[in-house]
């Protein structure tokens, strides 16, 4: 029985809000050969409390605070205002990338006893900052430790522990009112933090077992629900590598990925049945032969082929140099988009997927549940995959693709908003189903009960439901220009 007792009064502030939304940027920076009486003039001009010192590309590489002002002219006297700031910065700079749920950065502060924490892009790239002064209206229970847990872990199972708690915790947020996209970040949050933190784990042996360093610069790829931020309850592996070395480098990356399929198979994510995993070699390529496979795949891809490429579809980096993958979104994208033959094969493949309702609009149920994954948000999330695919949208995320495409004129406003909602109501039914089938002892699943949904509940489901076939429509529309 998992102890909730921490979770029973959460604020889910915290769960509900990125980084970007309450860091102040932009970020004050300063270069590392300017000396302290210009840091100190900086600050108290801009009535701030810190600099960051950026590289030429913009990336943090240290931190200067109040407090290292004091300290350095507590020591230095007279001498200490024409230091230069790269000798008593403080770096490595610890950060947290922009997109982070605030909880992620809130518990890391709180580990390491910091007072600034620098948020970073995709690149790396300084974009703000965050303080403790500027989260203390941010209060919450010690539920905030969860992601620093995963991170610190020293084994698999010290994740797994981690882990556990993590129906307890969307427990909480269902009973505070958070959305299911909200509750899906938070669970896609712990596995992207799992998995980087078995990257680090599976680097750990190989240096102590003599495989040295990476031979290349390389990116840890988390696909499927993983990179859409949409994972639920009891998700399998789905990763990749991409890396800048040759043929030759792949003997140390397979070890890698081997480890690291097996740390995360331990800790409780089991293995792929689909075998889409870093350790095996169709999901580990250099970046060249990677745009090479995309490129084959949409002029060749069909039958059970187009499953794992969807998978893939929606990956994001986790950890590792974000660049890869930049790099190789925006090939699969700009690809994609002009492979009209890839794209029909991906929306037969949509087409072909089940439906939840009888003729009469019953519910089809089989044991009295709904394989409410299967007939209902696979369906969606495909269709918007393709639709963001054909017009050249990068976004990954279910609901940040239907924005886009509204955005673009691709779809009226109003309807992808219901679309979005019809998305997050599935996302929150199925969330409750699984959080009560753990209460119970029994496994977490992709079905629900419609007799546990209320009157609203099951008429909302149904519209959701027969929407879809106005998502076909859309989509053969949008394929009959291509």
């Amino acid at each position: 029985m998992v102890d909730t007792s921490s979770f029973e009064r959460i604020d889910s502030f915290p769960y509900r809000h990125r980084v970007r939304d309450v860091m102040s940027s932009p970020v004050a920076t300063i270069e590392g050969d300017a000396a302290i009486a210009d840091a100190s003039r900086h600050m108290a001009d801009a009535g701030i409390s810190s600099l960051v010192i950026v590289d030429e590309q913009g990336r943090p590489v240290g931190i200067i605070t109040e407090r290292d002002v004091l300290r350095t002219v507590a020591d230095h006297r007279e001498q200490a205002v024409g230091l230069s700031l790269g000798g008593i910065m403080s770096s490595p700079v610890v950060t947290v990338r922009e997109d982070a749920l605030v909880y992620v950065a809130m518990g890391r502060m709180d580990r390491l006893q910091l007072r600034h924490i620098v948020a970073i892009d995709r690149t790396g790239r300084a974009t703000g900052m965050l303080t403790a002064r500027g989260l203390l209206r941010l209060r919450t229970s010690t539920a905030l430790a969860l992601g620093d847990e995963v991170m610190t872990a020293m084994d698999a199972g010290q994740m797994a522990a981690a882990k556990a708690k993590l129906p307890a915790l969307a427990g909480a947020l269902v009973a505070e009112g958070l959305d299911g996209r909200g509750i899906a970040a938070v669970s896609t949050s712990v596995l992207a933090d799992m998995t980087a933190r078995a990257a680090e784990l599976a680097l750990q042996s190989m240096r102590q077992e003599a495989w040295g360093e990476a031979p290349a610069t390389w990116c840890l790829l988390l696909l499927g629900s993983g990179g859409r931020r949409e994972s639920l309850f009891g998700p399998d592996q789905d990763n990749a590598i991409v890396h800048a070395g040759s043929d030759a480098d792949d003997r140390w990356f397979a070890e890698l990925g081997r480890r690291l399929n097996a740390i995360l198979d331990a800790a409780g994510i089991p293995l792929c049945k689909g075998g889409v995993m870093t350790c095996n070699d169709r999901w580990r390529h250099g970046l060249a032969e990677w745009l090479t496979a995309i490129d084959s795949w949409m002029r060749h891809a069909d039958g059970d082929e187009l499953l794992n490429i969807a998978i893939f579809c929606d990956f994001r980096g986790v950890y590792g140099d974000p660049v890869l993958a930049g790099d190789l979104r925006s090939h699969l994208t700009a690809a994609a988009r002009r492979s009209p033959g890839f794209l029909h094969a991906l929306a037969a493949s949509a087409s072909n997927m089940g439906t939840a309702l009888g003729v009469l609009g019953q519910f089809k149920t089989r044991e009295g549940r709904i394989d409410i994954k299967l007939t209902g948000l696979l369906p969606l999330v495909s269709t918007v995959r393709l639709l963001a695919l054909k017009h050249g949208i990068a976004a990954t995320g279910t609901g940040e693709r239907l924005m886009a495409l509204a955005d673009a004129g691709h779809m009226p406003r109003h309807e992808a908003q219901a679309f979005a909602d019809g998305h997050e109501l599935m996302l929150r039914l199925l969330f409750r189903q699984q959080i009560a089938d753990i209460g119970d002892g029994i496994d977490a699943s992709n079905r629900i009960d419609p007799q546990h949904l209320s009157k609203d509940e099951r008429a909302r489901l149904k519209q959701v439901l027969k929407s879809l076939n106005s998502l076909h429509w859309l989509m053969s529309n949008a394929l009959s220009t291509v």
